[in-house]
């Protein structure tokens, strides 16, 4: 279990967690722009930042974070079945719970905040598959670094 959690939140998380920084930035700006000021619907402004933050994020996450080998033919598709099923399960999930919980609100409220949820649910979902869908390593493709064995 303790080698799963260090596998799990090794320096490619950090790196996860760092792209995601500029990224939310990135993207909450332009959903909330949408939403408040354009007065798009929850739907069109949610599925905007992951519109336009999904580009950031690919080329980002490529590059930096997982820095991946594999062919963009391969990698990309992945991406865009991790990120398509994220975004319906988390911001799916997040609306009728915001709404249920928030009852007796306005519905700007309930969205404003079904939005910041569905954020939280799809970041998590989000690394999952990306490190294990999208970008993962398949047996042999990176090199393996084995500590010494220690015997006391």
């Amino acid at each position: 279990m303790k080698e799963l959690l260090r596998k799990f939140f090794d320096v490619t998380f950090w790196k996860f967690i760092l792209v995601g920084v500029a990224n939310t930035l990135f993207g909450t700006g332009i959903m909330f722009l949408f939403y408040n000021v354009f007065h798009f619907s929850y739907w069109i402004s949610s599925a905007s930042n992951y519109v336009f933050g999904s580009i950031l994020s690919y080329v980002l996450n490529r590059l930096f974070t997982f820095r991946s080998s594999g062919h963009t033919a391969k990698t990309l598709p992945r991406f865009v079945i991790n990120i398509s099923l994220c975004y319906l399960i988390a911001y799916g999930a997040a609306k009728p719970l915001a709404a249920y919980v928030l009852r007796g609100f306005s519905q700007t409220l309930q969205e404003n905040i079904a939005m910041l949820a569905g954020m939280c649910l799809f970041v998590g979902l989000n690394y999952i598959g990306q490190r294990f869908f999208v970008f993962r390593e398949k047996q042999g493709d990176a090199p393996s670094v084995q500590e010494p064995d220690v015997q006391a």
